[in-house]
């Protein structure tokens, strides 16, 4: 499971559609806080949380993608540290 986070400070940014956007997948958990104390990048940019790594993004739609990209990234380095850590 994958954990999502996001400040409803940054809604104005149009994050409250990646955040019901992300919602629908069933191996991501969204979380939704007052504040992440992010403020500088809550303020200029959309940005969310990707299991404690900051994505940031010019636009929702874009942090959409680079939300689902960080997650894959993710989960291919968790794969090979796995894959390194059997064969020592």
């Amino acid at each position: 499971m994958h954990i999502v986070e996001f400040c409803v400070s940054n809604m104005h940014h149009g994050t409250d559609g990646v955040l019901k956007e992300l919602e629908k997948l069933p191996h991501i958990e969204v979380i939704e806080y007052g504040c992440l104390g992010n403020c500088g990048e809550c303020y200029l940019s959309p940005y969310a949380l990707v299991n404690g790594e900051s994505i940031v993004a010019e636009t929702a739609d874009q942090l959409y993608g680079l939300v689902l990209s960080a997650i894959e990234e993710q989960e291919h380095n968790r794969s090979a540290m796995d894959k390194l850590l059997d064969d020592l």
